[in-house]
């Protein structure tokens, strides 16, 4: 009786597998009108996309519908920097993006924060702080990275370079290079 059972699941296995993977992907006219809209570029080839690359461009048009004006324009804004980019520029800003993603939400917001900040500055300001970044040894910046973590570090993680003789803030990056 088991043995039968057994055999029977494991024939009929590969059938619930097929069953649960046939989801067939949406095709272009399958799509509403508003997605097709968005995704105009992609008309004369998508029926012939992989159909995880279908689903991940049918929810950036989801995504795309709901944002205000404002953000569609910052969004076409970073696309277009993005597609001026090398293929090597667009790794780096991969494992980048990903080495972000892995930190904690605190240190995510801090350096929201800082760049926002940065954003906020004049723009000679701004070049002033790149030029004397570009200007630095590697082992200056190394050094620099290093003060900024330690200095930065969240609650329980400061080590003997904690400063209890000032207060919680956030320390600007230029006011950092100035030390």
């Amino acid at each position: 009786m088991n043995k039968r059972l057994i055999l029977c699941l494991l024939l009929l296995w590969p059938i619930t597998l097929w069953a649960a993977d046939s989801n067939p992907p949406v095709t272009w006219n399958q799509l509403a009108p508003e997605e097709q809209q968005v995704l105009k570029p992609f008309q004369d080839r998508w029926d012939s996309l992989p159909p995880e690359q279908r689903e991940h461009l049918q929810q950036g048009a989801k995504r795309w519908q709901t944002m205000t004006p404002e953000q569609r324009a910052k969004a076409q804004e970073r696309f277009a920097r993005w597609q001026k980019m090398t293929p090597e520029q667009r790794e780096q800003a991969r494992k980048r993006h990903e080495r972000f993603r892995q930190l904690p939400p605190e240190q995510q917001e801090r350096l929201r924060q800082r760049h926002a900040w940065f954003k906020n500055l004049p723009p000679e300001r701004r070049a002033e702080l790149r030029d004397k970044w570009k200007n630095m040894t590697p082992e200056q910046r190394q050094q620099f990275k290093e003060k900024w973590r330690r200095d930065n570090a969240g609650p329980g993680e400061r080590g003997p370079q904690s400063h209890t003789d000032r207060p919680e803030r956030p320390e600007r990056p230029g006011q950092m290079m100035q030390r």
